[in-house]
């Protein structure tokens, strides 16, 4: 790439792969919005599962919850980690578009993340984050929560699941009912 203050050529060649930096970022944003919508319909359907798994305990052996619920953990995990190779991608793009933007008359999005307070990939900026650094804080940490707090009620529901004991124990011939005469 040409050097800085090459000429009309190169400041044009340098806007091009701006405004293609740019656009890569929307298309991240966008695909890390449907990531979510997918997420979040699968997490429905989860839903209507387990709800009926945990009303119909008679219907379903005492494995049945928990199993749907360690699946729903690893979905959770699954969509953490998507979420995070977005913020991680989003990150590089921006770090790109900032050292294009040195290049550049104006530095829009420079500019913006100075008054955020954010870093510029890793550097921080001239006026050392300020406080706004301390009160921004980014979509990708709260939409990184979602997931983790899908998990931990997944856990909690498979947990449930095991503690609630098999209520057709004592109908049961065999080790259950001896188990089960010894309580009662």
């Amino acid at each position: 790439m040409a050097a800085a203050g090459g000429g009309d050529a190169d400041r044009e060649e340098i806007l091009e792969l701006y405004r293609l930096a740019v656009e890569a970022v929307m298309r991240v944003s966008a695909q890390r919005g449907a990531a979510n919508a997918f997420h979040l319909t699968v997490r429905t359907a989860f839903a209507s599962v387990l709800g009926l798994s945990l009303t119909t305990p008679r219907d379903l052996a005492r494995w049945v919850t928990p199993a749907i619920s360690l699946v729903g953990v690893v979905l959770s995990v699954s969509w953490w980690l998507r979420l995070r190779g977005y913020r991680d991608l989003n990150r590089a793009e921006i770090a790109v578009i900032h050292d294009l933007e040195t290049r550049l008359p104006v530095a829009v999005f420079t500019a913006e993340w100075r008054h955020l307070g954010g870093d510029r990939g890793g550097d921080r900026d001239a006026d050392g984050g300020g406080g706004a650094a301390r009160r921004y804080t980014g979509p990708g940490a709260v939409e990184q929560t979602v997931p983790f707090a899908f998990g931990v009620l997944h856990l909690a529901i498979g947990a449930g699941g095991l503690a609630r004991g098999d209520p057709d124990a004592r109908q049961r011939p065999g080790v259950h009912r001896f188990l089960y005469a010894r309580r009662g």
